[in-house]
Protein backbone atom coordinates (compact mmCIF):
# COMPACT_ATOMS: atom_id res chain seq x y z
CA UNK A 1 0.00 0.00 0.00
CA UNK A 2 2.85 2.50 0.20
CA UNK A 3 4.02 4.84 -1.95
CA UNK A 4 6.53 6.74 0.56
CA UNK A 5 10.25 6.47 0.22
CA UNK A 6 12.66 7.90 1.56
CA UNK A 7 16.53 8.35 0.81
CA UNK A 8 18.81 8.21 3.43
CA UNK A 9 22.12 9.80 2.54
CA UNK A 10 25.89 10.79 3.85
CA UNK A 11 25.89 14.01 1.51
CA UNK A 12 23.10 16.33 0.62
CA UNK A 13 21.70 15.86 -2.52
CA UNK A 14 22.46 18.84 -4.49
CA UNK A 15 20.64 20.19 -7.91
CA UNK A 16 22.29 17.86 -10.39
CA UNK A 17 21.18 15.10 -7.79
CA UNK A 18 17.66 15.96 -7.92
CA UNK A 19 17.46 16.22 -11.72
CA UNK A 20 18.94 12.50 -12.12
CA UNK A 21 16.17 11.59 -9.82
CA UNK A 22 13.47 13.91 -11.33
CA UNK A 23 14.56 12.18 -14.88
CA UNK A 24 13.21 8.96 -13.87
CA UNK A 25 10.18 9.47 -15.30
CA UNK A 26 11.63 10.73 -18.72
CA UNK A 27 11.85 13.70 -20.28
CA UNK A 28 8.14 14.51 -20.66
CA UNK A 29 6.96 15.01 -16.92
CA UNK A 30 6.21 18.48 -15.57
CA UNK A 31 8.06 19.79 -12.65
CA UNK A 32 7.16 22.59 -10.58
CA UNK A 33 7.50 24.09 -6.49
CA UNK A 34 5.10 23.58 -4.21
CA UNK A 35 5.61 24.87 -0.04
CA UNK A 36 7.39 28.71 -1.69
CA UNK A 37 10.52 26.46 -3.19
CA UNK A 38 10.75 23.78 -0.22
CA UNK A 39 9.29 20.72 -2.44
CA UNK A 40 9.64 19.58 -5.80
CA UNK A 41 6.61 18.22 -7.25
CA UNK A 42 6.29 15.94 -10.37
CA UNK A 43 3.44 15.48 -12.72
CA UNK A 44 2.11 13.55 -15.69
CA UNK A 45 2.15 15.14 -18.94
CA UNK A 46 -1.85 15.89 -18.91
CA UNK A 47 -0.88 17.58 -15.50
CA UNK A 48 -1.75 15.13 -13.09
CA UNK A 49 0.12 15.28 -9.79
CA UNK A 50 2.14 12.06 -9.21
CA UNK A 51 5.41 12.54 -6.49
CA UNK A 52 6.67 14.81 -4.54
CA UNK A 53 10.05 15.12 -3.45
CA UNK A 54 10.44 17.14 0.14
CA UNK A 55 13.70 19.32 0.98
CA UNK A 56 16.53 17.01 2.48
CA UNK A 57 16.74 17.30 5.87
CA UNK A 58 20.36 16.99 8.03
CA UNK A 59 19.35 14.52 10.95
CA UNK A 60 21.65 14.87 13.64
CA UNK A 61 19.98 12.83 16.39
CA UNK A 62 21.35 9.98 17.15
CA UNK A 63 18.37 6.99 17.16
CA UNK A 64 15.60 8.97 14.68
CA UNK A 65 15.87 6.50 12.07
CA UNK A 66 15.32 3.71 13.72
CA UNK A 67 12.55 4.88 15.85
CA UNK A 68 10.65 5.85 12.54
CA UNK A 69 11.79 3.53 10.19
CA UNK A 70 12.44 0.29 12.03
CA UNK A 71 15.76 -1.60 12.96
CA UNK A 72 15.93 -2.97 9.73
CA UNK A 73 16.90 0.44 7.90
CA UNK A 74 21.13 0.09 8.17
CA UNK A 75 21.74 4.04 8.60
CA UNK A 76 22.35 6.21 11.45
CA UNK A 77 23.04 10.04 12.43
CA UNK A 78 24.76 12.30 11.12
CA UNK A 79 22.52 11.71 7.33
CA UNK A 80 20.34 13.69 5.25
CA UNK A 81 16.72 12.15 5.07
CA UNK A 82 14.85 12.96 2.14
CA UNK A 83 10.99 12.30 2.16
CA UNK A 84 9.70 11.11 -1.65
CA UNK A 85 6.16 10.76 -1.46
CA UNK A 86 3.59 9.22 -4.25
CA UNK A 87 -0.23 9.65 -4.77
CA UNK A 88 -1.67 5.97 -5.16
CA UNK A 89 -4.03 6.91 -7.56
CA UNK A 90 -1.77 6.50 -10.24
CA UNK A 91 -0.33 3.07 -10.79
CA UNK A 92 2.87 4.21 -11.75
CA UNK A 93 3.03 6.98 -9.33
CA UNK A 94 4.62 4.10 -6.34
CA UNK A 95 7.86 3.27 -9.10
CA UNK A 96 8.04 6.41 -9.79
CA UNK A 97 8.97 7.62 -6.49
CA UNK A 98 11.24 4.21 -6.07
CA UNK A 99 13.49 5.36 -8.80
CA UNK A 100 13.46 8.84 -7.96
CA UNK A 101 14.87 7.61 -4.30
CA UNK A 102 16.94 5.07 -5.69
CA UNK A 103 18.93 6.87 -7.98
CA UNK A 104 19.61 9.65 -5.17
CA UNK A 105 21.22 6.72 -3.35
CA UNK A 106 22.73 5.97 -6.61
CA UNK A 107 24.51 8.93 -6.77
CA UNK A 108 25.00 9.76 -2.96
CA UNK A 109 25.18 6.07 -1.47
CA UNK A 110 23.63 5.43 1.59
CA UNK A 111 20.66 3.26 1.32
CA UNK A 112 16.66 3.83 1.53
CA UNK A 113 13.36 2.33 2.82
CA UNK A 114 11.58 0.28 2.65
CA UNK A 115 14.62 -1.72 2.26
CA UNK A 116 15.37 -3.40 -1.25
CA UNK A 117 12.09 -1.31 -2.82
CA UNK A 118 14.35 1.48 -4.73
CA UNK A 119 15.55 1.10 -8.20
CA UNK A 120 16.52 3.17 -10.95
CA UNK A 121 14.63 2.33 -13.81
CA UNK A 122 12.88 5.06 -16.03
CA UNK A 123 9.55 4.61 -15.11
CA UNK A 124 6.67 5.26 -18.25
CA UNK A 125 3.54 7.05 -17.12
CA UNK A 126 0.80 7.20 -19.05
CA UNK A 127 -0.32 10.51 -20.64
CA UNK A 128 -3.68 10.84 -19.38
CA UNK A 129 -4.99 8.86 -16.55
CA UNK A 130 -9.19 8.82 -16.45
CA UNK A 131 -9.51 6.44 -14.24
CA UNK A 132 -7.97 7.52 -11.51
CA UNK A 133 -9.83 8.27 -7.70
CA UNK A 134 -10.39 12.01 -7.63
CA UNK A 135 -7.12 13.52 -6.36
CA UNK A 136 -5.84 16.91 -5.00
CA UNK A 137 -5.15 19.80 -8.09
CA UNK A 138 -3.61 22.40 -8.41
CA UNK A 139 -5.45 24.16 -4.86
CA UNK A 140 -3.87 21.28 -3.29
CA UNK A 141 -0.09 20.93 -3.18
CA UNK A 142 -0.20 18.32 -0.78
CA UNK A 143 -0.06 14.60 -1.75
CA UNK A 144 -3.56 13.65 -0.95
CA UNK A 145 -4.63 10.07 -1.94
CA UNK A 146 -8.58 10.50 -2.33
CA UNK A 147 -9.91 14.33 -2.02
CA UNK A 148 -13.51 14.85 -0.97
CA UNK A 149 -15.54 17.85 -0.26
CA UNK A 150 -15.56 16.08 3.70
CA UNK A 151 -12.29 14.42 3.67
CA UNK A 152 -8.09 14.35 2.77
CA UNK A 153 -7.59 10.63 2.67
CA UNK A 154 -4.10 9.00 2.48
CA UNK A 155 -2.77 5.78 2.60
CA UNK A 156 0.34 5.27 4.64
CA UNK A 157 2.58 1.46 5.03
CA UNK A 158 4.73 2.98 7.44
CA UNK A 159 6.08 1.24 10.97
CA UNK A 160 5.47 4.47 12.65
CA UNK A 161 3.29 7.77 11.85
CA UNK A 162 5.13 10.57 12.99
CA UNK A 163 4.41 14.43 13.52
CA UNK A 164 6.22 15.27 9.77
CA UNK A 165 6.41 18.54 8.50
CA UNK A 166 3.68 17.10 5.63
CA UNK A 167 1.39 16.12 8.00
CA UNK A 168 1.68 19.29 10.37
CA UNK A 169 0.76 21.11 6.87
CA UNK A 170 -1.88 18.62 6.09
CA UNK A 171 -3.73 19.54 9.03
CA UNK A 172 -3.45 22.88 8.67
CA UNK A 173 -4.89 22.92 4.96
CA UNK A 174 -7.54 20.90 6.18
CA UNK A 175 -8.61 22.98 8.75
CA UNK A 176 -8.46 25.52 6.64
CA UNK A 177 -10.98 23.38 3.66
CA UNK A 178 -13.49 22.40 6.80
CA UNK A 179 -12.45 18.88 6.06
CA UNK A 180 -11.45 16.04 7.69
CA UNK A 181 -7.89 14.44 7.63
CA UNK A 182 -8.00 10.77 7.56
CA UNK A 183 -4.69 8.44 7.26
CA UNK A 184 -5.50 4.99 6.41
CA UNK A 185 -2.92 2.19 7.70
CA UNK A 186 -2.02 -1.42 8.40
CA UNK A 187 -2.83 -2.81 11.77
CA UNK A 188 0.92 -3.02 12.30
CA UNK A 189 1.09 0.67 12.31
CA UNK A 190 1.45 3.10 15.47
CA UNK A 191 1.59 6.41 16.23
CA UNK A 192 4.29 8.61 17.56
CA UNK A 193 2.86 10.64 21.14
CA UNK A 194 3.74 13.83 18.92
CA UNK A 195 1.43 12.33 16.15
CA UNK A 196 -1.20 11.17 18.33
CA UNK A 197 -1.39 14.70 20.01
CA UNK A 198 -1.75 16.37 16.43
CA UNK A 199 -4.51 13.97 15.12
CA UNK A 200 -6.22 14.73 18.67
CA UNK A 201 -6.13 18.24 18.34
CA UNK A 202 -7.01 18.42 15.04
CA UNK A 203 -9.94 17.12 12.70
CA UNK A 204 -8.68 13.88 12.02
CA UNK A 205 -9.28 10.46 12.23
CA UNK A 206 -6.48 7.10 11.95
CA UNK A 207 -8.10 4.48 10.06
CA UNK A 208 -7.06 0.81 10.53
CA UNK A 209 -7.57 -1.52 7.67
CA UNK A 210 -8.98 -4.59 9.96
CA UNK A 211 -7.57 -8.10 9.22
CA UNK A 212 -11.25 -9.52 8.80
CA UNK A 213 -12.22 -7.10 6.84
CA UNK A 214 -13.71 -3.54 6.94
CA UNK A 215 -12.07 -0.78 8.59
CA UNK A 216 -12.17 0.79 11.98
CA UNK A 217 -10.68 3.77 14.33
CA UNK A 218 -7.42 3.40 15.69
CA UNK A 219 -7.86 4.98 18.35
CA UNK A 220 -11.27 4.57 19.56
CA UNK A 221 -11.89 0.98 18.04
CA UNK A 222 -15.22 2.36 16.43
CA UNK A 223 -15.97 0.50 13.28
CA UNK A 224 -15.88 2.36 10.22
CA UNK A 225 -17.54 2.71 6.88
CA UNK A 226 -17.27 4.68 3.85
CA UNK A 227 -20.61 6.89 3.51
CA UNK A 228 -20.99 10.40 2.11
CA UNK A 229 -17.74 10.87 0.81
CA UNK A 230 -15.88 9.79 4.09
CA UNK A 231 -14.97 7.35 6.86
CA UNK A 232 -17.91 7.60 9.57
CA UNK A 233 -18.88 5.37 12.22
CA UNK A 234 -20.80 2.41 11.07
CA UNK A 235 -24.68 2.61 12.05
CA UNK A 236 -26.04 0.13 14.34
CA UNK A 237 -29.70 -0.27 15.48
CA UNK A 238 -29.39 0.63 18.47
CA UNK A 239 -27.57 3.69 17.83
CA UNK A 240 -24.57 2.77 19.79
CA UNK A 241 -20.58 2.69 18.31
CA UNK A 242 -19.70 -0.70 17.33
CA UNK A 243 -16.06 -1.92 18.64
CA UNK A 244 -13.72 -3.91 16.09
CA UNK A 245 -13.13 -7.09 17.40
CA UNK A 246 -9.38 -6.50 16.58
CA UNK A 247 -9.59 -3.44 18.41
CA UNK A 248 -9.02 -5.41 21.88
CA UNK A 249 -6.61 -8.24 21.27
CA UNK A 250 -5.45 -11.13 23.52
CA UNK A 251 -3.85 -10.58 26.93
CA UNK A 252 -0.66 -12.48 26.00
CA UNK A 253 -0.26 -9.71 23.08
CA UNK A 254 -0.04 -6.90 25.66
CA UNK A 255 3.09 -5.57 26.45
CA UNK A 256 3.82 -6.96 30.32
CA UNK A 257 5.25 -4.69 32.11
CA UNK A 258 6.29 -2.19 30.05
CA UNK A 259 5.59 1.55 31.43
CA UNK A 260 5.35 5.06 30.37
CA UNK A 261 5.45 8.05 32.79
CA UNK A 262 3.15 11.00 31.19
CA UNK A 263 3.84 14.48 32.85
CA UNK A 264 1.69 17.26 31.62
CA UNK A 265 3.31 20.37 33.23
CA UNK A 266 2.44 24.69 32.40
CA UNK A 267 4.72 27.26 33.65
CA UNK A 268 4.38 30.88 33.33
CA UNK A 269 7.41 33.25 33.85
CA UNK A 270 7.78 36.50 32.68
CA UNK A 271 9.05 37.81 29.10
CA UNK A 272 12.48 39.48 29.08
CA UNK A 273 14.74 39.81 26.83
CA UNK A 274 17.44 37.56 29.05
CA UNK A 275 14.81 34.74 29.53
CA UNK A 276 16.01 31.42 28.52
CA UNK A 277 13.01 28.53 27.62
CA UNK A 278 13.41 24.63 27.54
CA UNK A 279 14.91 24.28 31.06
CA UNK A 280 11.92 23.23 32.49
CA UNK A 281 11.95 20.04 30.29
CA UNK A 282 15.46 19.67 30.72
CA UNK A 283 15.27 19.17 34.24
CA UNK A 284 12.47 17.08 34.15
CA UNK A 285 14.57 14.89 31.59
CA UNK A 286 17.51 14.89 33.51
CA UNK A 287 15.67 13.92 36.82
CA UNK A 288 13.63 10.74 35.05
CA UNK A 289 16.65 9.56 32.26
CA UNK A 290 19.94 10.71 33.56
CA UNK A 291 20.46 13.25 30.81
CA UNK A 292 19.10 15.80 29.30
CA UNK A 293 17.49 15.67 25.74
CA UNK A 294 18.93 14.39 22.64
CA UNK A 295 17.48 16.82 20.29
CA UNK A 296 14.89 19.30 19.25
CA UNK A 297 12.61 19.90 16.44
CA UNK A 298 9.67 21.70 15.19
CA UNK A 299 8.63 18.33 13.40
CA UNK A 300 9.54 14.66 13.59
CA UNK A 301 12.16 13.37 12.66
CA UNK A 302 13.97 15.35 15.47
CA UNK A 303 17.48 16.74 13.63
CA UNK A 304 18.78 19.11 15.92
CA UNK A 305 21.08 18.75 18.83
CA UNK A 306 19.53 19.95 22.29
CA UNK A 307 19.88 23.55 22.36
CA UNK A 308 17.43 25.91 25.07
CA UNK A 309 19.05 29.07 23.01
CA UNK A 310 18.32 28.17 19.77
CA UNK A 311 14.52 27.21 20.88
CA UNK A 312 14.22 29.98 22.57
CA UNK A 313 15.24 32.12 19.67
CA UNK A 314 12.71 30.50 17.30
CA UNK A 315 10.08 31.08 19.61
CA UNK A 316 11.07 35.05 20.48
CA UNK A 317 11.15 35.44 16.63
CA UNK A 318 7.83 33.24 15.89
CA UNK A 319 6.47 36.06 18.83
CA UNK A 320 6.95 38.61 17.24
CA UNK A 321 5.01 37.89 15.03
CA UNK A 322 2.33 36.90 17.28
CA UNK A 323 2.08 33.16 16.47
CA UNK A 324 2.80 30.52 19.19
CA UNK A 325 6.19 27.89 18.33
CA UNK A 326 5.13 24.40 18.84
CA UNK A 327 8.36 22.01 19.49
CA UNK A 328 8.96 18.43 19.96
CA UNK A 329 12.28 16.64 22.10
CA UNK A 330 13.36 13.32 22.23
CA UNK A 331 15.89 11.87 23.90
CA UNK A 332 18.70 9.00 23.61
CA UNK A 333 17.39 5.30 22.11
CA UNK A 334 18.70 3.83 25.57
CA UNK A 335 16.73 6.06 27.61
CA UNK A 336 12.95 6.24 25.46
CA UNK A 337 11.70 9.75 26.51
CA UNK A 338 10.00 12.19 24.14
CA UNK A 339 7.76 15.51 24.59
CA UNK A 340 6.25 17.96 22.94
CA UNK A 341 6.18 21.64 23.64
CA UNK A 342 3.92 24.64 23.16
CA UNK A 343 5.14 28.02 23.86
CA UNK A 344 2.64 30.77 23.57
CA UNK A 345 2.97 34.75 24.84
CA UNK A 346 -0.01 35.59 27.12
CA UNK A 347 -0.52 39.14 29.03
CA UNK A 348 0.27 37.33 32.19
CA UNK A 349 4.10 36.03 30.73
CA UNK A 350 5.45 33.17 28.38
CA UNK A 351 3.88 30.50 29.12
CA UNK A 352 4.82 26.53 28.18
CA UNK A 353 3.03 23.65 27.73
CA UNK A 354 4.55 20.69 28.33
CA UNK A 355 3.84 16.47 27.53
CA UNK A 356 6.60 14.40 28.47
CA UNK A 357 6.41 10.71 28.17
CA UNK A 358 9.00 8.85 29.41
CA UNK A 359 9.05 5.39 28.82
CA UNK A 360 10.22 1.81 31.33
CA UNK A 361 11.00 -1.46 30.54
CA UNK A 362 10.00 -4.55 33.05
CA UNK A 363 13.18 -4.97 34.64
CA UNK A 364 13.27 -0.58 35.24
CA UNK A 365 10.83 0.10 36.59
CA UNK A 366 9.59 3.75 36.63
CA UNK A 367 11.10 6.14 39.42
CA UNK A 368 8.35 7.30 40.91
CA UNK A 369 9.86 8.59 44.85
CA UNK A 370 11.66 10.96 42.53
CA UNK A 371 8.43 12.72 41.72
CA UNK A 372 7.85 14.84 44.85
CA UNK A 373 11.44 16.05 44.59
CA UNK A 374 10.90 17.21 40.50
CA UNK A 375 7.88 19.00 41.41
CA UNK A 376 9.55 21.11 44.20
CA UNK A 377 12.55 21.90 41.90
CA UNK A 378 9.90 23.03 38.90
CA UNK A 379 8.43 24.97 42.09
CA UNK A 380 11.70 26.56 43.04
CA UNK A 381 13.46 26.98 39.74
CA UNK A 382 11.20 27.45 37.32
CA UNK A 383 7.86 28.89 37.59
CA UNK A 384 5.52 26.00 37.81
CA UNK A 385 1.95 26.59 37.61
CA UNK A 386 0.51 22.85 37.57
CA UNK A 387 2.13 19.59 36.95
CA UNK A 388 0.03 16.13 36.99
CA UNK A 389 1.70 12.82 36.35
CA UNK A 390 0.19 9.68 35.32
CA UNK A 391 1.57 5.88 34.79
CA UNK A 392 0.30 4.01 32.18
CA UNK A 393 0.98 0.50 31.31
CA UNK A 394 1.64 0.81 27.56
CA UNK A 395 4.52 0.14 25.03
CA UNK A 396 8.11 1.20 26.57
CA UNK A 397 9.00 3.06 23.12
CA UNK A 398 6.19 5.64 23.71
CA UNK A 399 4.14 4.66 20.79
CA UNK A 400 0.38 3.84 20.20
CA UNK A 401 -0.77 0.93 18.43
CA UNK A 402 -4.40 0.34 17.17
CA UNK A 403 -5.69 -1.47 19.68
CA UNK A 404 -7.30 -0.92 23.16
CA UNK A 405 -4.66 -0.32 26.27
CA UNK A 406 -4.96 -0.04 29.68
CA UNK A 407 -6.11 3.44 30.87
CA UNK A 408 -3.54 5.80 32.43
CA UNK A 409 -3.38 6.18 36.98
CA UNK A 410 -2.92 9.39 37.92
CA UNK A 411 -0.27 9.79 40.63
CA UNK A 412 0.15 13.28 41.74
CA UNK A 413 -0.99 17.11 40.74
CA UNK A 414 1.12 19.97 41.61
CA UNK A 415 -0.29 23.16 41.96
CA UNK A 416 2.59 26.06 41.71
CA UNK A 417 2.28 28.81 44.17
CA UNK A 418 1.06 31.88 41.61
CA UNK A 419 -1.97 29.40 40.95
CA UNK A 420 -2.23 28.79 45.11
CA UNK A 421 -2.80 32.55 45.36
CA UNK A 422 -5.13 32.55 42.86
CA UNK A 423 -7.52 30.02 44.49
CA UNK A 424 -6.22 31.17 47.86
CA UNK A 425 -4.07 28.86 49.93
CA UNK A 426 -6.82 28.23 52.73
CA UNK A 427 -8.64 26.13 49.54
CA UNK A 428 -5.55 25.02 48.38
CA UNK A 429 -4.17 23.79 51.81
CA UNK A 430 -7.90 21.97 52.84
CA UNK A 431 -8.19 19.46 49.57
CA UNK A 432 -11.14 17.09 50.10
CA UNK A 433 -9.33 13.67 49.74
CA UNK A 434 -5.16 14.26 50.68
CA UNK A 435 -3.33 16.82 52.98
CA UNK A 436 -0.95 17.98 50.46
CA UNK A 437 2.99 18.72 50.77
CA UNK A 438 3.98 22.21 50.85
CA UNK A 439 6.62 23.04 48.53
CA UNK A 440 8.78 25.95 48.78
CA UNK A 441 9.31 28.69 51.53
CA UNK A 442 6.20 29.39 53.45
CA UNK A 443 5.49 32.58 52.54
CA UNK A 444 4.95 31.65 48.95
CA UNK A 445 3.93 27.50 49.42
CA UNK A 446 3.34 25.43 46.63
CA UNK A 447 1.30 22.62 47.14
CA UNK A 448 2.02 18.63 46.01
CA UNK A 449 -1.05 16.65 46.34
CA UNK A 450 -0.95 12.84 46.06
CA UNK A 451 -3.25 10.65 44.20
CA UNK A 452 -2.28 6.96 44.22
CA UNK A 453 0.63 4.73 43.70
CA UNK A 454 -0.37 3.99 39.70
CA UNK A 455 -2.54 0.96 40.88
CA UNK A 456 -5.53 2.01 43.00
CA UNK A 457 -8.74 2.27 40.87
CA UNK A 458 -9.83 5.14 43.10
CA UNK A 459 -6.97 7.79 42.04
CA UNK A 460 -9.16 9.31 39.42
CA UNK A 461 -11.85 10.23 41.50
CA UNK A 462 -9.55 11.57 44.14
CA UNK A 463 -8.24 14.11 41.08
CA UNK A 464 -12.14 14.64 40.31
CA UNK A 465 -12.74 15.93 43.51
CA UNK A 466 -9.68 17.98 43.52
CA UNK A 467 -10.13 19.84 40.52
CA UNK A 468 -13.69 20.17 41.33
CA UNK A 469 -12.43 21.87 44.99
CA UNK A 470 -9.59 23.74 43.17
CA UNK A 471 -12.21 25.49 40.83
CA UNK A 472 -15.47 25.80 42.52
CA UNK A 473 -16.13 29.28 43.96
CA UNK A 474 -17.94 30.10 46.72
Amino acid sequence: MTQDFVALTPKMPDARTLLAGLYAGGPDLRVDSVFEGAAIRLRAPDGQPLVTVEVPLFLQVPGEVSRLLGESVPAEAPVWWTEVRAITAVEEAGRLAGSVAGRMTAVLGGTSWPPGAAHTRVVSVPSENRDAAPTAGDDQPLPVDVLTDKAAVVFQDRPVVAATTWLSDLLQDAVASDREVQIVTPPSTRLTLPARALLTSLPARWIIRDPQGGYYDGLTGAVLHWHASHFTPAPTINGNLRLAEAFTPPAASQNVGEQQLILTIRTTRPASEHLLLGGTLETCWQTLTGGPPAGWSTAEPVNLPWSPRQLTELARTRAQKSAPTWLVAVGTPDHPAIATLRITHTPTGVEEHITLAVGYTADQPAPLDVLPDLAEALTTRHHLTSMLIHLCHARADLTTPPHREPPPAPLSFTLGPDAVHAVSRTIAEAAPTTRPTRLGPATRPAFHYFLGDGTDTTAWQRLKQLNDHLTTRP
